[in-house]
């Protein structure tokens, strides 16, 4: 079986970060399609300083679906991710969204990803504050918000279950500092 490196488009990669999908879809590149169980290096990134940013495996391929250059989607499940810590993707060109990869290249950079974390609990939460008459008309303003506003202008707090002093804010995936204060100070 043959191992394959898969470029994950810009405004993709974006979403992954942001939303938790257990597949990804991407374009296969003319007459190159990897066949269901083969392996897959997941990079982000353009140019010469691609990220490794997870491991997959092919789950098929959509003959219905078309991508960007005409051929079918790929399919690829998860079965590992580093979005938090990339490992830089050294000696891994990118002419193509998906391209076969060596053996030994493959191995060296699945190697260099953090073996997996043991999972906790976190807290996570999103308050807003809401003028409604009803407590069901405040549920539904708060939706409305949720979808219109988005990860990009809501801040959502998380921190591990049991030490709540620890939360910390995000703003599109990313930590985020909301302290006016120490803005000032800078």
């Amino acid at each position: 079986m043959a191992q394959w490196v898969v470029t994950i488009p810009a405004d993709r990669w974006a979403t992954e970060r942001l939303f938790h999908h257990d597949t990804l879809s991407v374009a296969g590149a003319a007459g190159v399609l990897p066949a269901a169980g083969e392996d897959v290096l997941l990079l982000a990134g353009e140019g010469s300083s691609p990220l490794l940013v997870g491991l997959g495996v092919v789950a098929g391929q959509e003959r219905g679906r078309r991508g960007a250059h005409g051929v079918p989607e790929v399919e690829i499940a998860y079965t590992r991710r580093a979005f938090d810590e990339p490992v830089p993707a050294e000696g891994v060109k990118l002419d193509e969204p998906i391209a076969e990869v060596d053996a030994d290249v493959f191995r060296s950079l699945a190697d260099r990803l953090t073996g997996a974390r043991d999972k906790q609990t976190w807290l996570v939460s999103l308050d807003l504050p809401i003028e409604a008459a009803t407590p069901a008309e405040a549920v539904r303003q708060f939706w409305s918000y949720v979808v219109e506003l988005g990860p990009a202008e809501l801040p959502t707090f998380v921190s591990p279950s049991g030490d709540e002093l620890a939360m910390q804010a995000f703003v599109l995936g990313e930590e985020a500092n909301l302290d006016p204060e120490e803005d000032d100070e800078d």
